[in-house]
């Protein structure tokens, strides 16, 4: 019996319309965007170093720098990759949890530590927080379509962007023009930071991520594989099921491959290259240029550091290069690494000003065209990396980039800057910074050069636009010969009625039609390839190649040509390989 109308539409499930699709993802990205700002309120950050070394914690300058702030590299390395697993696996909130609560104990322990372990377990929480960034620019691509990626993403950065200037702004108005000690300051900060906690306990857990919980899109070959075990139950069983599962299937496996292939692609191994070296130094400078600038102004009066003025320059001019890099329109496959050195040679100069400088104001200009000069091409980096790759095969180079530069950076620190190393001082280190960017540029300079010669090369020895291909004196006249010999031939009439003689073995010809006996005339494929330099189309149909079965084999092979009178199959071999060898001598 069928239902009424009434019933049916009443069975009839009611699907969002478009408009409140729209409203969700701008209401969830907008809530994630201002945790984004709030989570980067941190007003006493520009200011824990001369914290450190004040009358506050009156720690000296040589433990700040040679056993406090090198563990922030080595914990930085033994949390990465298990922060950028787990952000995965646990679906991208609880490690944004994670990295709150890691920043409420970053302050606890500044505030109320007393002892070098204190700064130490210090810097170990603060690694965490480091690492914990990956959830909050991977988490936002979970909420919305592909579509929308772009527009996102420069949402989220912008977010952030903006409260790191914020924050620098923040503190330094309340240290300058309020005389806010460091103290009081890092209250403000810790308070701030329990917001944000309180702000990610509200954030949306998205049901997919990007490589163990893949969603549907997921799920669809292992419900393949089962369809197939249905229909074949004896293949392997659970075991070959789960064999299957691990590898056959295994996203990690295939992205492994396919970065692989990646890897020769010049522009990626060129970027890639650069984010691990060029970042590994950029970070070296970013932790101890603090320590400098207390070196250069030991100042106890908290008024007269700038240090918030100078973070919030260049986090400015950071971004506004970061903006300008997207309307860089030149040829990357020709003079990215031209660019890559003269940008490295920049920041191996601004570092060597940094190293030998005596006034505060020139340090804290240096740091901020130094800032501003790698955030210029770290959009370009992630641009020409990510072009040709999937969104999973990205993150994958990413993430080991960062590792590899992780690597370098706490091999670098290890022996310079580590109290069981070398144990430098702050300048010493800094000159040999300078040094390590000079040698990278030397590298770039070199490899653009190469780059230029093969050009130039190529430009030099490019053939003739018409010719297809170089040959010698020799072999074009014997091809000048052997086209004139077979004009000759083609030109002699058909014979109507002939029988060939035992010694050319093709018996003697059939009746044929005109058309027949027309197209035997043509040369067979192997000999038009011999006589003219310029490959003869083939005598078959079209259709001939993809018959099968003895008939269509008989009717795939060519006929045999009929050659003049007089002349036999061995007798035109013998004689064209004469005719080629006078040509030749």
């Amino acid at each position: 019996m069928v239902p009424s109308s009434p019933a049916v539409e009443k069975q009839v499930p009611v699907e969002p319309g478009p408009d409140l699709e729209l409203r969700s993802w701008r209401c969830l990205v907008c809530y994630l965007c201002f945790y984004g700002f709030m989570a980067q309120i941190r007003p006493g950050e520009s200011f824990i170093t001369p914290y450190l070394l004040g009358l506050d914690k009156n720690f000296t300058r040589k433990q700040v720098t040679n056993e406090i702030t090198p563990v922030l590299s080595y914990s930085y390395l033994a949390v990465l990759v298990p922060a950028f697993l787990l952000t995965d696996y646990l679906r991208y909130t609880p490690v944004l949890l994670l990295q709150g609560l890691s920043y409420v104990a970053v302050w606890l322990l500044l505030l109320l530590g007393r002892t070098v372990a204190h700064m130490q377990l210090m810097e170990l929480f603060y690694s965490i927080t480091m690492a914990a960034r990956i959830a909050y620019s991977s988490y936002i691509f979970s909420l919305v379509q592909p579509a929308r990626y772009q527009r996102v993403a420069s949402y989220s950065r912008a977010a952030v962007l903006l409260g790191v200037f914020t924050s620098s702004v923040l503190g330094q108005l309340l240290v300058t023009a309020a005389g806010v000690s460091f103290s009081t300051l890092n209250y403000i900060s810790l308070a701030f930071l329990t917001f944000s906690v309180v702000l990610a306990l509200f954030l949306k857990r998205p049901k997919r991520s990007l490589f163990f919980n893949r969603g549907a899109a997921g799920r669809e070959p292992s419900a393949s594989a089962s369809e197939l075990e249905r229909m074949n139950p004896g293949a392997g069983g659970k075991l070959g099921r789960a064999l299957r599962a691990v590898c056959g299937d295994s996203v990690l496996a295939r992205m492994l491959r396919e970065l692989g292939n990646s890897l020769r692609r010049p522009q990626l191994r060129l970027w890639s290259l650069w984010w691990v070296f060029n970042s590994a130094g950029y970070y070296l400078v970013v932790y101890y240029v603090h320590i400098l600038w207390n070196e250069v102004e030991p100042t106890t009066n908290s008024v007269r550091v700038y240090n918030g003025g100078a973070d919030a320059a260049s986090t400015l001019l950071g971004a506004i290069t970061s903006f300008a890099a997207g309307f860089v329109k030149i040829r990357w496959a020709r003079w990215s690494k031209l660019l890559v050195a003269g940008v490295t040679a920049t920041q191996a100069g601004l570092v060597f000003l940094l190293s030998y400088t005596r006034h505060i104001w020139l340090c804290y200009a240096a740091f901020v065209l130094f800032r501003g000069s790698y955030q210029f091409l770290v959009p370009i980096a992630t641009f020409q990396i990510a072009a040709s790759l999937s969104k999973e095969l990205c993150a994958l180079v990413f993430g080991v980039n960062t590792f590899f530069a992780t690597i370098v950076k706490t091999i670098i620190t290890f022996i310079v800057s580590d109290i069981r190393g070398l144990g430098l001082p702050v300048r010493q280190q800094f000159q040999l910074y300078s040094v390590y960017f000079l040698l990278l540029s030397i590298i770039y300079f070199l490899g653009a050069a190469l780059d230029g010669l093969r050009h130039c090369q190529r430009g030099r020895h490019q053939p003739l636009p018409l010719a297809e291909d170089l040959r010698s004196p020799a072999e074009e006249k014997a091809a000048l010969a052997l086209s004139v010999q077979d004009k000759d031939l083609r030109s002699l009439p058909p014979a109507q009625s002939l029988r060939l003689s035992p010694e050319d073995g093709l018996g003697a010809a059939g009746p044929g039609s005109g058309e027949q006996r027309q197209s035997d005339l043509a040369p067979a494929p192997q000999a038009a390839g011999f006589l003219s330099p310029v490959p003869a189309p083939s005598a078959h149909t079209p259709g001939s190649a993809q018959a099968s079965g003895p008939d269509s084999a008989a009717e795939t092979c060519p006929q045999p040509a009929v050659h003049p009178p007089g002349v036999g199959t061995l007798g035109l071999q013998r004689h064209l390989s004469v005719s080629v060898q006078n040509v030749s001598q």
